[in-house]
């Protein structure tokens, strides 16, 4: 079914926009820092963003092509292994912190993760 994984590239896409767009906030939020740890905070909180938009996009494009080739279904299975990986990240890291955003990444990714599964298997 097209429209899940449509769906979960927008879901990840736009999770992965909003990341870029609060990154001066986050690294903010972090007060005083050496410029090094302000680098290293900045580029990735950055490099997430860019990590989840490339996801949405390889998504996208495959399925806009042709979402029944062994190509389809081999950068399928990439996005669904990079989701799973940030979810687990996100759920020993993030997901201890009182923040809300951080708190929705592992089920932001796992969900997105399943309806691209879903989407092939359908």
């Amino acid at each position: 079914m097209e429209i899940l994984l449509f769906v979960a590239s927008a879901a990840t896409g736009v999770w992965g926009i909003s990341h870029i767009l609060a990154t001066r906030g986050v690294v903010a939020g972090f007060g005083q820092l050496t410029a090094d740890n302000r680098r290293i905070i900045t580029m990735e909180w950055i490099t997430e963003g860019v990590a989840l938009i490339s996801v949405a996009a390889l998504v996208a494009v495959v399925t806009a092509i042709d979402a029944n080739t062994a190509v389809s279904s081999a950068a399928y299975a990439v996005a669904i292994a990079t989701l799973i990986a940030m979810a687990i990240v996100s759920l020993f890291t993030g997901f201890r912190i009182a923040f809300l955003p951080f708190r929705l990444c592992p089920f932001i990714f796992s969900a997105s993760a399943v309806m691209i599964a879903l989407g092939t298997w359908f």
